[in-house]
């Protein structure tokens, strides 16, 4: 795939899970971005796959002659050596999530883009599923009146525990370091900062040596948000779910778009992000049902935005500012868990303003 003159050129660190799955078929689908180079060990694999492409190891890309963004999917804890050199290089900068390990590697991070004048963002995908678009849709529509609870829920049912770094003892390793930023990073979009959280964390699985079970109540001042993610629940509870003073909504189902990728659809495709599964809003006053259809979803639509952004037409699609919050919610919800209390929010007055 040779790149269009004046495209921006991507080079993309790991083609595991994310970068395969997620980071390449979106970077491939959006006109004006062109997958130059990736960083791998699965030369032959990908000489194959993207013909065209170079393919080179995993610490060339930060500083590669001619890659204008560097997208990171690789393990956690590689995230912040390999987003640092990038930046300094002089390269723009996706980080999948969680954007760092600790909350100082992530206010480091912000520094070092902001020095070299590069873009910074996360790819928190969710925001783009329909599931988000309708929740987002609902709340816009006021028809539920007040808001008084979100809960939202990333459940999975495995239960045999794997050899894989994800569930081995580490840096960044464990359920909720893998699923709690996609659920905070939820709220922060729905709702803004939180003022204080309580945690609790759980191995329920034989032989499991990392966080298998997670509940984080986020409390603001007239709202409580549960996230909640397991690997031992198989369905049958929404989830998505709002509470207000003039009524519910729940929303059951999981996107399409990830299986969909997986298959090899891209976003172009007419049936790609189409959710079959309404929405249900329950009026609190008549205790009536009613099927509200649910948006079609396109995670497709960060990637434009990151290029938007680099061509200085937009922000980014998700700010350095929500990374950083989100790793600090995500550090002391571990915090809070571990003591067993209600800890705040560990955000400066200067990373607070930028919220207000």
């Amino acid at each position: 795939m040779a790149a269009i003159d004046n495209d921006i050129r991507v080079g993309l660190i790991g083609y595991g899970y994310a970068g395969k799955t997620f980071h390449a078929p979106l970077i491939r689908s959006v006109p004006g971005l062109s997958l130059a180079v990736i960083g791998s060990s699965k030369q032959q694999i990908l000489e194959q796959t993207w013909p065209g492409i170079t393919v080179c190891s995993v610490t060339d890309v930060p500083t590669y002659p001619g890659v204008d963004l560097v997208v990171i999917a690789s393990p956690n804890d590689s995230h912040f050596p390999l987003a640092a050199a990038a930046l300094r290089a002089g390269k723009d900068v996706v980080i999948d999530k969680p954007f760092t390990v600790t909350l100082a590697e992530a206010r480091s991070l912000v520094t070092i883009a902001s020095q070299n004048k590069r873009l910074l963002s996360v790819f928190h995908n969710r925001r783009w599923e329909s599931e988000i678009l309708a929740t987002k849709a609902i709340l816009e529509s006021g028809v539920l009146g007040e808001i008084s609870h979100y809960e939202c829920h990333m459940d999975r049912f495995r239960p045999l525990v794997r050899q894989r770094w994800r569930e081995d003892p580490g840096p960044g390793a464990g359920l909720w370091f893998d699923l709690g930023p996609h659920l905070i990073d939820l709220a922060l979009h729905l709702f803004g900062l939180p003022q204080s959280v309580n945690a609790s964390f759980a191995i329920l699985r034989n032989g499991g040596q990392t966080d298998d079970w997670a509940h984080v109540q986020l409390n603001y001042d007239r709202l409580r948000v549960v996230l909640h993610a397991s690997l031992l629940a198989s369905g049958g509870s929404p989830r998505s779910v709002l509470h207000g003073t003039k009524g519910s909504w729940a929303k059951f189902g999981a996107d399409v778009q990830e299986r969909q990728l997986m298959s090899g659809m891209l976003p172009d495709d007419p049936a790609f992000g189409y959710d079959p599964d309404p929405g249900i809003l329950y009026d609190g006053a008549a205790g009536t049902r009613t099927e509200v259809p649910s948006p079609r979803g396109n995670e497709r639509e960060y990637y434009v935005g990151i290029r938007d952004a680099i061509l200085g037409k937009s922000p980014a699609p998700v700010l350095a500012r929500d990374a950083v919050a989100c790793m600090a919610i995500l550090e002391t919800s571990f915090a809070s868990g571990a003591e067993g209390r209600v800890l705040p929010i560990p955000l400066s007055p200067e990373e607070r303003a930028q919220w207000q």
